[in-house]
């Protein structure tokens, strides 16, 4: 679903741990907690805060 990444939560080199929020992106006047699937490192964050996502959109790479 497109939307507004109105905050990302890692940067490169993070460990995250399943469940752990990434980011939050706001899609039809909701707001939604995107939360890491597994443990892993942050591999890229080619997204920014404050950027419009098209659909289906890297916002985060795992290694």
């Amino acid at each position: 679903m497109p939307g507004l990444l109105t905050k990302l939560d890692v940067s490169v080199g993070d460990k995250v741990e399943p469940g752990q929020p990434i980011a939050v992106m706001e899609a039809m006047k909701m707001e939604n907690i995107l939360r890491a699937p597994k443990a892993a490192t942050v591999k890229a964050t080619p997204a920014k805060a404050g950027d419009s996502l098209a659909v289906d959109q890297v916002i985060v790479e795992f290694e």
